[in-house]
């Protein structure tokens, strides 16, 4: 059993912190408080070889491993947070569900503009009714000829994204479910105007007023839903990765202050309640750290296991929000301006609380696995 990284993944982690110091770092601040993505650090990343980094060679990625993208992210976020946010999705999430399951059409028509850096591909699942109850979606694909006239609504989704990956019902129940490709711009597609999470990303509600797709836009039919789900347990190592890796960042900066920051005539470092504080920090990155690599390297190339991945994204979630805290009240009144980029890792890890699967559906989640059976949140049916 191996703690350290190999030589390759160490070259790799150097050659892609090489890059976000020379490319990213100079604009952090900016990139962090922009409400927009940044399409051009897209394409820088791109050109550099970090979208994709686990998808096949032969559909335009990397042909590399789970670890391979979590080191990119870790190494991309000591330089610029906001940029590692670029590395996940462009191989987490929307991006490694339509390179599983697309067709080779499908993949050159959607898959390959975003691998360039050219498009921002973004899932469309929560409705107003259906959040961590997925399956209770009511947006429809209704049969018209050979195609299908979408009806309904999301929220929460990118409003900035080229393409859409939307989940839909086919039809009643589970097995109903299925997703789309759509792209920004079809008639009756409509995006509501921007609103603003508390990170001040945003986001804007979808809406589907009979949306014709045809059937070579279909990603998954009916009784996919299993299928393109599973895709949450990459999609939840890629989440995990982002809050280990803000929360380290602002680590190394408070430690940094608190070495040269001087009170009552001594460095801070010197106190004792600094001290413990640090130690604790260091515990908690640490032991986080090896439940992610756990679930990344057991996962190779393929979908991650559920109960390793759900572990690993409450721990990390945890970890890394409150170690950013800590270090904000290490850092007194500057971590709490926009003149450091703590506040803003404070804001953007605490939706990864929400995100991806909340912290206590991560729970209920491990139970089920625990115990292997099912513990359903819904009512029983009545006789």
């Amino acid at each position: 059993m191996e703690f350290q990284l190999s030589e390759e993944q160490r070259m790799f982690a150097d050659s892609v912190a090489a890059f976000a110091r020379g490319e990213l770092q100079a604009g952090a601040r900016e990139r962090a408080h922009a409400g927009e993505f940044p399409r051009e650090v897209a394409q820088q990343m791109a050109r550099a070889g970090l979208l994709g980094i686990t998808l096949p060679e032969a559909d335009g990625g990397g042909g590399g491993t789970l670890m391979d993208a979590v080191i990119a992210i870790e190494q991309v976020a000591r330089f610029c947070p906001r940029s590692a946010d670029v590395v996940q999705e462009g191989n987490f999430g929307a991006i490694r569900v339509l390179a599983h399951f697309a067709s080779e059409d499908q993949k050159r028509r959607y898959l390959a503009p975003v691998l360039r850096g050219d498009e921002i591909i973004a899932v469309a699942m929560t409705e107003p009714d259906a959040g961590s109850a997925t399956t209770d979606l009511k947006t429809t694909a209704t049969p018209d000829g050979s195609g299908f006239r979408i009806n309904g609504s999301k929220v929460f989704p990118n409003p900035h994204a080229d393409q859409y990956l939307v989940y839909v019902r086919f039809g009643p129940g589970v097995g109903g479910i299925g997703s789309v490709m759509l792209r920004r711009g079809a008639p009756g597609f409509t995006i509501a105007p921007p609103a603003k999470y508390m990170s001040g990303g945003e986001w804007a509600p979808l809406f589907f007023d009979n949306v014709y797709v045809p059937p070579e836009d279909v990603l998954l039919p009916a009784g996919g839903f299993k299928k393109q789900i599973s895709g949450f347990n990459a999609e939840r190592v890629g989440n995990a990765a982002r809050s280990l890796a803000y929360g380290r960042y602002c680590f190394d900066l408070a430690r940094e202050y608190v070495m040269q920051r001087r009170q009552f005539g001594r460095p801070l470092c010197e106190f004792q309640g600094l001290q413990w504080k640090f130690a604790q920090m260091q515990m908690q990155l640490d032991a986080a750290q090896l439940l992610l690599y756990r679930a990344a390297v057991n996962a190779d190339r393929g979908f991650p296991d559920a109960a390793e991945t759900t572990i690993a994204k409450h721990m990390c979630n945890k970890a890394g929000f409150e170690v950013i805290n800590e270090a904000m009240q290490c850092m007194g009144g500057l971590g709490y301006t926009q003149e450091t980029l703590v506040e803003y890792c404070l804001r953007r890890s605490r939706g990864w609380m929400i995100a991806g699967g909340s912290l206590e559906m991560m729970k209920n989640r491990l139970a089920e696995i625990i115990f292997d059976r099912r513990f359903p949140q819904r009512p029983p049916k009545p006789h």
